[in-house]
């Protein structure tokens, strides 16, 4: 594998110091020196801390909706949705300051519901809507808005992982996921046709 490009090497800085800091940390000064390189020498790459941090949120879209589409393959229609909002959970605990950044944060091409959802600009929830279709289409899910159940699972697996990483919970992670695994299938339920 050849070795990292400048701009490449200035990406994996720039999210090493976001993952363990938060997005604050990201200065263009300490992703310089985390390169060797003087801070102005990034914008010979980034024009901008924005396209910089852009770059890692769209690096961090496709890394999961590549995860998702490999989890949606196996199993029934819900197994399958189980198996995606699983992951999404695995995503926010294993890496907290980016998903809070890619997932939480207003910045620059943020998605936004309905048009770009309903237009299949979200490499992530497009994954869920097909998901969502094929078990409309197989009638294990009721006939509705493919993309307004899409939002619902979203509100409902985002909205518990935002409660649970602001300390609203006692559990521990175990527990915690038990408790996600079951409210998803309650969700579930009220779904099915």
């Amino acid at each position: 594998m050849p070795d990292p490009t400048t701009a490449e090497r200035i990406v994996l800085a720039a999210r090493e110091l976001l993952e363990r800091e938060g997005v604050g940390a990201v200065s263009m000064r300490r992703v310089g020196d985390a390169v060797g390189i003087t801070p102005m020498a990034i914008y010979r790459h980034f024009p901008d801390r924005e396209a910089l941090l852009q770059r890692i949120s769209d690096d961090a879209f496709g890394e999961i909706a590549r995860q998702w589409a490999a989890a949606s393959r196996k199993g029934t229609p819900l197994a399958r949705l189980l198996a995606v909002h699983r992951n999404y959970l695995d995503y926010a605990l294993a890496h907290p300051h980016l998903f809070d950044y890619v997932f939480s944060s207003a910045h620059t091409g943020t998605r936004q519901f309905p048009e770009d959802m309903r237009a299949h600009r979200s490499p992530t929830l497009n994954v869920v809507a097909d998901l969502v279709q094929a078990a409309m289409d197989e009638g294990v899910l009721r006939r509705d808005d493919v993309w307004e159940i899409v939002m619902t699972f979203w509100a409902h697996s985002h909205g518990l992982i935002a409660l649970y990483r602001a300390g609203r919970f006692s559990y521990d992670a175990p527990a915690f996921r038990h408790f996600y695994d079951a409210s998803l299938r309650r969700l579930i339920d009220g779904l099915k046709a």
